[in-house]
């Protein structure tokens, strides 16, 4: 009897040790598709389209209140994986490491690709250097090129710093004429003063800026760009833009997804559900963004004037 008392004692034991083990799921909340309060996180490259999103979201479901930060790509993925968030948009999908760190808080991975977005660059007004190549991109981001030329970005710790350094593959900028800023802002500001610069950002920084920098867009060129790799068009420089984009003919790509890993019929997937949604995708088709689905256009059609 003893022995089998102690028997069930370490049996105790150990299932109390397993449930310290694992970290317990914070409490989901009272949101729902239209409603309550959920923290997003949010690649910063993509403030001026999530904003515009958030903001019809949140006119149409007014007892919606999304709290959301704008932060490098590292900040934002770093706050999902320590559960400090359950929701990210981000210029990626979660690798199998991430989704498994997630998936041992007894958590769903939910991902979405909302939409496609360029990496454009960027020079001065004034400047003369309007067309350039995927080959060339590589090596002045490897050093190589004329050093005299500032290349400028907008955060070390930025989605765009790691699409650059995966298109160079060059794992560290330490070149003297390559520079992070702090923001896209920054880069806009940056460029629109210095003609010898070559600035990076993405595509919805310069389309219906806000006026608190629109002077800077006033005053910058975009590149195009050609890639000697594309076995259609080696030839030819395209600029970014939704056609370019769909035909696949403007190189410099990436998408934008929504990470969900609430577990839940909530708020999040309210959003995604909006953003992936006819109204959410014509507010990227007006953004000059590519839309994941392109919204139809309907056309009446009548037999009298």
């Amino acid at each position: 009897m003893n022995k089998l008392k102690y028997a069930f004692l370490a049996l105790g034991v150990i299932a109390t040790l397993q449930a310290c083990d694992q970290k317990p799921v914070k409490d989901l909340g009272t949101d729902d598709f239209t409603s309550g309060k959920v923290k997003f996180a949010v690649d910063d490259s993509f403030a001026p389209i999530v904003g515009q999103e958030m903001y019809i979201f949140k006119s149409r479901y007014p007892k919606a209140d999304p709290e959301v930060s704008y932060l490098t790509e590292n900040h934002a993925v770093n706050l999902l994986l320590n559960d400090s968030v359950r929701v990210a948009i981000l210029s990626r999908d979660l690798d199998t490491a991430e989704i498994n760190v997630i998936k041992r808080r007894s958590l769903d991975v939910k991902v979405l690709r909302f939409a496609i977005d360029a990496v454009t660059l960027i020079v001065n007004k004034s400047s003369k250097d309007t067309l350039t190549s995927v080959g060339e991109l590589k090596k002045m981001l490897n050093g190589v090129g004329d050093p005299n030329k500032t290349i400028v970005f907008d955060n070390p710790n930025s989605s765009l710093v790691r699409y650059l350094k995966e298109l160079s593959g060059n794992k560290e900028f330490k070149q003297k004429n390559i520079y992070a800023l702090k923001s896209n802002k920054e880069v806009l500001k940056y460029v629109s003063e210095h003609p010898g610069a070559l600035g990076i950002t993405g595509y919805s920084w310069l389309v219906d800026p806000d006026k608190d920098y629109a002077s800077y867009v006033d005053n910058i060129k975009i590149v195009g760009v050609k890639d000697e790799a594309n076995k259609k068009y080696p030839d030819q420089y395209f600029k970014p833009s939704q056609e370019t984009l769909v035909l696949k003919q403007y190189p410099l790509s990436r998408g934008l997804y929504i990470v969900d890993c609430s577990s839940k019929s909530g708020l999040a997937m309210g959003f995604a559900n909006f953003i992936a949604g006819d109204v959410g995708q014509r507010i990227i088709l007006r953004s000059g963004l590519l839309p994941d689905n392109m919204p139809p256009r309907e056309i009446n059609v009548r037999s009298k004037l």
